[in-house]
């Protein structure tokens, strides 16, 4: 895979992170996932996003997967592992995690994100 590939599986993720940001700066707690229809559709529509996310580390994992270990404070694995969970088993999502995961994870992979584009480029 072409560093230019890489790049653009990258601002991909870059653009699921800004949705993930705008969509989840309706919820103010966990609890506004499960209370409501809306919260419900949020939690939908960022778990999905957040897929997005873990099938693009699965990409670039399988077509050149020392590009991540360059980036190791990120923990890939558990990004492509989430991945599945929400593929396969959705109905075993908590929100609580979602919320974690949106509230205290993805402005430092976004980060690392825009820094890998920045080498790469």
């Amino acid at each position: 895979m072409s560093e230019e590939e890489i790049v653009d599986i990258l601002d991909l993720m870059l653009a699921s992170i800004s949705l993930v940001n705008e969509r989840f700066s309706k919820i103010g707690k966990s609890e506004d996932f499960v209370s409501s229809t809306d919260g419900v559709t949020l939690l939908d529509s960022i778990s999905m996003r957040l897929q997005v996310i873990g099938e693009s580390v699965k990409l670039i994992q399988k077509k050149d997967p020392t590009i991540l270990y360059r980036y190791a404070d990120i923990e890939w694995n558990k990004i492509a592992r989430f991945r599945d969970l929400v593929s396969h088993h959705y109905e075993q999502i908590d929100y609580e995690i979602i919320y974690d995961i949106c509230k205290n994870h993805l402005q430092k992979l976004s980060s690392v994100i825009e820094k890998m584009i920045g080498d790469l480029s």
